[in-house]
């Protein structure tokens, strides 16, 4: 794996690229007119990509009907000498559609016990926690 990244303006934005091509911008956002997202924010979009993948793909396994999913992720970060690492994460996914609510619970919970890179990558040192609604009730 291989992440490529470009200085394109004078400041701080930055394009990151994979080996697809694919990117995103990173910006400092303390600034006023940034055109990305913080190399944290980044960090929280990641664990709601990894996880929402293992999710979708967990509850299509056993044949679930997903007609709209989302996540919100809030992190929460202290201080340590110069840096801001995070201290917590919360992930809230939201589900809508014919989903057995113990079954999107279980995705959930594999998700962070066993499949998710992103989180594993991030413990022992930022304990993440997550809740799951199932059409409007969470379980």
């Amino acid at each position: 794996m291989k992440i490529t990244l470009n200085r394109i303006n004078d400041d701080f934005l930055f394009e990151c690229s994979n080996e697809q091509g694919n990117s995103i911008l990173l910006d400092n956002t303390t600034l006023p007119g940034a055109k990305g997202v913080s190399p944290m924010q980044s960090v929280l979009m990641a664990v709601a990509g990894c996880s929402g993948i293992d999710v979708v793909s967990i509850l299509k396994k056993q044949r679930q009907t997903i007609t709209d999913f989302k996540a919100e992720v809030e992190g929460e970060r202290v201080q340590v000498d110069e840096a801001k690492p995070f201290k917590s994460i919360k992930v809230k996914f939201f589900l809508e559609g014919e989903i057995d609510p113990k079954k999107a619970k279980k995705a959930a919970e594999l998700s962070f016990e066993k499949y998710c890179s992103v989180s594993k990558t991030l413990e022992p040192n930022v304990e993440i926690s997550y809740e799951v609604s199932v059409n409007g009730v969470v379980v």
